[in-house]
């Protein structure tokens, strides 16, 4: 499995074909203890970069961004439940979403672990 690192701290695991995606260890640190989240419905077509997920914390809403193109195949239920999976497992149990990639050349365009730490870290 591949794991890849958008500039709005948004990450993305790639096994195959398909794609899971959620927000950085760092996005949720800057976001607080989180409230709500939204999910995109199975089945929704998303374009890299576009308007792909909601969460809100108490400190503040921010959109998630589609880090890839594709269709989605599953939402990660539990974060109607318990959206504070986010903030105590953002990068594993708190994911956001998966789809089947339609342009797996799109992941030319993340950065890779390394590369998202360095642009963290000039933050």
């Amino acid at each position: 499995m591949s794991r890849y690192f958008t500039d709005e701290h948004e990450w993305v695991d790639v096994e195959g074909e398909t794609a899971t995606v959620g927000i950085t260890d760092y996005a949720q640190e800057q976001l607080g203890d989180i409230v709500f989240v939204e999910t995109p419905e199975a089945g929704a077509e998303l374009s890299q970069g576009d308007d792909a997920a909601v969460v809100e914390s108490v400190k503040a809403a921010s959109d998630v961004y589609a880090a890839v193109s594709g269709t989605v195949v599953e939402v990660n239920d539990a974060l109607e439940d318990e959206p504070a999976l986010v903030n105590n497992s953002a990068e594993e149990d708190g994911w956001f979403f998966r789809l089947t990639l339609s342009d797996k050349s799109e992941l030319d365009d993340l950065m890779d672990e390394k590369a998202y730490k360095a642009f963290v870290d000039g933050l």
